[in-house]
């Protein structure tokens, strides 16, 4: 049996050696499998057999490091401040060197500026070679700089190690930028729970505490674990989980979360989920996982960069020796070949690429759109059809007084307060919204329940029955219930009094959210267990192009599966009859972050705010990171084809090849990190 360890690494700045570490681990007996995760400094380790894991570990570890010096497991979470000033004080000292050396055209100069500016980079270099791993930058960087040496190019051998390590510096900066945007997700989990215990407050571990426990929680403080309040009222800073920037106001008897803050008063809550289990537990787990699933074209840079790299080298090596053998001077086309070496390294692809989906995946935490993986970011853009189900998704699952029929002698107001008085001993959802309706009543002294009919309620000499058409019907009397919503029939002795008709309220963005897509070309669909009736009126008043009803769990997926043979089909639900159809569509959205657990475990992109626009904004995202990492790929490939091109017909110097490789490579990764500024 396997057993899973995620492990924080520092020292990795180079997204091949993070692929070639991975495979050298997963090699190993007793690791079944490796994944670095190179966005968010984290080792994820499958072990076999952990028996001898602190051995393995160290082992480990010294894989890392002849891979990558200084590569290492790292107990402060991947901090790196210190090797990260250290690089940009030698790049400052071999600047000034540099600097030094181009002033007095010494050539000991250069030689010192270049050992300073490039120690590193040959150590690997030649470390790599030992090891038989050829192609990397370091190896390129290495011949190319050496080659520049040996045809008198001295200035230009000490450029490129300058601008590659400044490139590595600024480039280190950029990827610390986007792992602390997640990390700030990761970090959120609460370390300590107040736990009232006899009447003390006792600091505990959230793990520790059980489900029905009662916890303090002080203004200021986080809340450690989902519950319900039991006393107090406060205002909650929810922005960390849904993005939300409004304060929710809770008071007893509201439901919260681990992971808000209590912005007022002093709060006691009822814990009603475990710690490990919580929302916020949830939403950790989901951005850790997320980076691990890979979108197409991720998949596609990775493999073309592996065949990539070798074909620019051969090509080096064919421009360096076989035209002088036809026009001669070998100097001057060695030097072209060079030129090919410094911009034959992939970097700018291989990091930014998995970056743009990383700050797309971060984008969307930060508005409360989970999303488990880039290729589902992919997967969204290529929707034409998204089929709704009706409660809960495009409605709010309450239900509020639409109409009140009465006969003679009683009017509307006077139906309701009667009906209000015997459903108070109800919590069904039509009783709550009745009751709601009429505000402050006096229950009936007595009241019984008649299961599957409605209430009954005696007063003195008066028997008052509340109930569906079936309960009046069993009671003797005949009624004809044409109503589309669902009727709350009143009943007094032996004479009927009326019925009040009560319907699921629509979302208030869910008519904003339909039109939206309608205008995007994509067509909506609404897939109910609801009656015929209801769907269709709910269907017309949100405009969608196509409603069904009496749908049973089953039903609606054999549906998606009839869409899915020749259309894009997202799914969006909320509840765990919806489990079947989220997994069964090319992509599910699941509404609320504290919906069904088999919801949001088959689901792809988890929407927290519980709102319809969140699927276009889910869609949206998707395009702007599909746009921003095509982009990159254009602009890298093209400007090193045309700097290829340039060098091959000798107009392109080391100096346009040195920005071909360390300049392209860092505007693509500024390209990349805007998503994560997109947060509005």
């Amino acid at each position: 049996m396997t057993a899973r360890e995620t492990i924080p690494v520092s020292g990795i700045t180079c997204a091949n050696c993070a692929a070639k570490i991975e495979r050298e681990v997963t090699m190993r007996e007793e690791v079944s499998s490796c994944r670095v995760d190179f966005t968010t400094s984290r080792m994820i380790i499958e072990w076999e057999s952990s028996s001898n894991r602190e051995t393995m570990l160290e082992s480990i570890e010294q894989t890392m490091r002849r891979v990558e010096p200084g590569a290492k497991f790292d107990k402060r979470d991947g901090d790196q401040t210190e090797g990260r000033d250290v690089t940009l004080w030698r790049f400052l000292a071999a600047a000034l060197m540099f600097s030094i050396a181009l002033w007095t055209d010494s050539i000991a100069g250069f030689v010192v500026a270049y050992g300073v500016a490039g120690y590193d980079v040959i150590y690997g270099a030649v470390r790599n070679i030992w090891h038989r791993e050829w192609f990397d930058e370091k190896f390129l960087m290495t011949i190319a700089t050496i080659g520049a040496f040996a045809i008198s190019e001295y200035p230009e051998a000490v450029a490129v190690m300058l601008f590659y390590q400044l490139g590595e510096y600024v480039q280190g900066r950029a990827v610390r930028a986007s792992r602390r945007s997640i990390q700030s997700l990761l970090n959120m989990k609460p370390t300590r729970a107040r736990v009232l215990e006899d009447g003390d407050e006792v600091e505990r571990s959230p793990e520790e505490v059980s489900i029905g426990s009662h916890l303090v929680i002080r203004s200021g403080e986080l809340v450690p674990m989902d519950g319900t309040v039991v006393s107090g009222a406060s205002s909650l800073d929810t922005a960390s989980l849904t993005g939300e920037s409004i304060p929710r106001q809770v008071s007893a008897g509201e439901d919260v979360l681990a992971g808000m803050v209590n912005m007022e008063g002093r709060l006691i809550v009822q814990t009603t989920r475990l710690a490990a289990e919580s929302s916020l537990q949830k939403m950790i787990a989901l951005v850790e996982e997320a980076n691990g699933k890979k979108a197409k074209t991720e998949q596609m840079i990775t493999r073309l960069a592996k065949v990539y790299t070798p074909v620019v080298v051969v090509l080096a090596t064919i421009v360096a020796f076989v035209p002088p053998l036809f026009v001669g001077d070998l100097e001057e086309w060695v030097y072209r070949a060079l030129i090919f070496l410094v911009i034959s390294c992939p970097c700018a692809l291989v990091i930014s690429i998995p970056l743009g989906y990383f700050g797309g995946i971060g984008a969307g935490s930060k508005r409360g759109i989970l999303v488990k993986g880039g290729e589902y970011l992919d997967t969204l853009t290529e929707v034409d059809t998204i089929v709704f189900d009706k409660t809960g998704t495009l409605t709010t699952g309450r239900f509020e007084v639409t109409d009140v029929m009465t006969t003679e002698g009683i009017s509307a107001e006077q139906l309701l307060h009667l009906a209000a008085r015997v459903e108070l001993a109800s919590n069904h959802p039509l009783a709550i919204a009745i009751v709601d309706r009429v505000g402050e009543v006096i229950a009936f002294d007595s009241i019984q329940e008649e299961p599957g009919y409605g209430l009954y309620a005696h007063d003195q000499d008066d028997h008052i029955y509340v109930g569906s058409a079936r309960y009046m019907r069993k009671l003797g009397l005949t009624i004809e219930d044409s109503s589309v919503g669902t009727s709350v029939h009143v009943m007094k002795n032996d004479s009927w009094l009326g019925r009040i008709e009560l319907m699921d309220t629509v979302k208030s963005d869910a008519i904003t959210a339909i039109d939206a897509l309608k205008g995007s070309g994509i067509r909506t669909v609404m897939l109910s267990g609801d009656r015929r009736q209801v769907a269709t009126k709910i269907g017309e008043q949100l405009g969608l192009d196509e409603v069904r009803g009496e749908l049973l769990p089953h039903e609606k997926v054999e549906a998606i599966e009839r869409m899915t043979i020749s259309q894009k089909v997202a799914f969006v639900g909320d509840g765990m009859n919806d489990a079947a159809a989220l997994a069964r569509a090319n992509v599910g959205l699941v509404m609320g972050g504290v919906g069904s657990d088999s919801a949001v475990t088959a689901a792809d992109v988890v929407l927290m705010h519980d709102a319809p626009t969140d699927v276009v904004r889910a869609i949206e995202l998707g395009k702007q990171t599909k746009r921003i990492v095509w982009q990159n790929i254009l602009f890298a490939f093209g400007t090193k084809a045309l700097v290829l091109l340039l060098g091959l017909f000798g107009i392109a110097t080391m100096w346009e090849a040195v920005f071909a490789d360390v300049g392209v490579a860092l505007l693509a990764i500024a390209n990349a990190t805007r998503l994560l500024r997109m947060t509005s």
